[in-house]
């Protein structure tokens, strides 16, 4: 009897042991199991059908970003084992949709646009404010994905402004972007890396301008059109991160994505859209006067809204 109580009693020490253990350190465990397992998913409930529906609904006058970014989430999500990460690179003016589309990509990827764990954004003031500090922000960004690839292989990274950003931090990510690196067994080919800049705004403009003096619709730009020139413009910028990158020379960018600058019914747009988030639907004439509040350019023509859709909410405010 005693040896049988004994037996008893070491059971359920044991049994609350584990259950202790997996509540306090569960991240932990779940972060081990990630490690050595290729089926992980991290919260990972990708909605397909919604970032194509949301793309198409609520993005306006960005066909070309509409097209690839589907096409690309489609084409990756759907291989069981990609080759190498999905990277893409936002590109054009100030409100033209580039955040937007990076959190839509959060919110049907994961459910929410930046509150999962697995979902990790960069702000070169906030987390790279020096340029002097280049190495211990590169053994700083290593350390910070590698852990979190760790605790996810599908997590996601969008390093914002990198405009902003010093030049040679983000080549410290080069292994981790290409075909061969191994990272402690972890299938880091599932992560999906956001790169969000204004370089190359002028390459894009220019391109939309001449389309619009020629009465070419903005629709028939392609993406062939661009994306040469957008990767040199990145590549010799003194004043971003990819600035003589090998991330660029290597061509680890999986697709540079152009946003177009917006004109004056893609703004109304923005400011219906708004005005209904606040049950004001009906308001039509505050529509066309956000719509006339506006700076267009160039300055002969005024064709492209200066700001994008960036400054709707506060004019909003203004004549509602």
């Amino acid at each position: 009897m005693e040896l049988c109580s004994e037996g008893v009693a070491n059971m359920i020490f044991t049994l609350l042991l584990i259950d202790c253990t997996s509540r306090s350190t569960g991240f932990e465990m779940k972060s081990i199991f990630c490690t050595i397992s290729d089926s992980c998913d991290c919260d990972f409930k990708p909605d397909i059908k919604g970032l194509e529906w949301d793309l198409y609904k609520n993005l306006y006058g960005q066909h070309m970003a509409q097209d690839i970014v589907s096409e690309a989430v489609v084409n990756f999500i759907q291989n069981e084992n990609p080759d190498r990460p999905l990277v893409l690179s936002f590109h054009g003016a100030s409100g033209t949709g580039k955040s937007l589309v990076s959190s839509m990509m959060g919110r049907h990827i994961y459910g929410t646009a930046m509150g999962s764990p697995y979902i990790h954004q960069y702000v070169p003031t906030l987390h790279f404010p020096s340029a002097d500090r280049v190495q211990q922000y590169r053994s700083d960004l290593k350390h910070w994905v590698e852990r979190n690839l760790t605790a996810c292989a599908r997590s996601i990274f969008i390093f914002d402004e990198m405009e902003k950003m010093p030049p040679e931090v983000i080549d410290v990510l080069e292994p981790h972007l290409g075909p061969f690196h191994v990272l402690f067994q972890t299938n880091y080919r599932k992560a999906i890396y956001i790169f969000i800049s204004t370089v190359g705004q002028e390459v894009i403009n220019k391109v939309a301008l001449e389309s619009v003096q020629a009465g070419r619709d903005r629709e028939e730009i392609r993406p062939e059109e661009l994306e040469e020139a957008l990767a040199d413009a990145v590549y010799n910028n003194k004043n971003n991160g990819f600035y003589h990158s090998r991330i660029i020379t290597e061509k680890l960018i999986t697709r540079f994505v152009p946003f177009l600058p917006l004109r004056r019914h893609h703004i109304e747009r923005c400011a219906q859209r708004e005005l209904c988030q606040r049950g004001e639907c009906q308001r039509v004439d505050v529509v066309s006067s956000v719509g006339g509040a506006m700076n267009y350019i160039p300055q002969d023509s005024q064709y492209f809204s200066s700001t994008g859709c960036k400054l709707v909410p506060a004019k909003v405010n203004l004549f509602l």
